[in-house]
């Protein structure tokens, strides 16, 4: 599938400014949210706010910003189906064709010595693991990416025109549901271990 329009939005920016940059290069459109587009801004990067997307501003400490249909519908899309593509058009959903998220570093956070539970519980991510399965489950029109090591391969197949293949595309959503399975049972441990205390 050819790679359009991505959205990027990570908490681990390893390497995201050059890999924006290359997919830019190559015509992709960019939609971001709060500290990633900012790092992508200030690269010279044009990029689009997902608010401007939604029509609606990130609120509640950025608890609610990627939970709307103009972003999921973009997602979730099957692009050969009539009905959606109609619904696409009646609503004016455009595609998301890539989705490059990784999450709130939980883990991370409740290794620090003294962390407490509102800290924890403020680094559980909802729209990520949101954005991540939806993509996942419609890996036969979208690509996600949930780890930095697949950005050349992912730039790779975008530069060569061909967009990304069938097979790459199901090993991604592969490791978003792996990646976001560890994230649930990490989180799931640690609330069982607040409640034994």
């Amino acid at each position: 599938m050819m790679i359009k329009r991505a959205l990027i939005s990570v908490s681990d920016k390893t390497g995201i400014v050059e890999f924006a940059r290359k997919l830019q290069a190559a015509g992709v459109e960019i939609i971001s949210t709060g500290g990633t587009m900012k790092a992508l801004k200030d690269a010279g990067i044009p990029v689009t706010y997902v608010s401007d997307v939604t029509g609606f501003p990130e609120i509640m400490d950025g608890r609610v910003k990627t939970l709307n249909p103009y972003i999921h519908g973009g997602i979730l899309a099957i692009r050969d189906n009539k009905e959606h593509v109609d619904a696409m058009i009646q609503h004016k959903i455009k595609g998301i064709d890539l989705v490059v998220v990784n999450l709130y570093p939980f883990r991370e956070t409740i290794a620090k010595e003294g962390v407490t539970l509102e800290e924890a519980i403020e680094n559980i991510d909802i729209g990520g693991p949101a954005m991540i399965r939806a993509a996942a489950k419609n890996f036969k029109y979208v690509s996600v990416v949930v780890n930095p090591a697949h950005y050349d391969e992912i730039i790779e197949q975008v530069q060569a025109g061909t967009g990304v293949s069938d097979k790459l595309r199901m090993q991604l959503a592969f490791e978003a549901f792996s990646h976001t399975s560890e994230y649930d049972a990490c989180i799931s441990k640690y609330l069982s271990e607040q409640l034994a205390k």
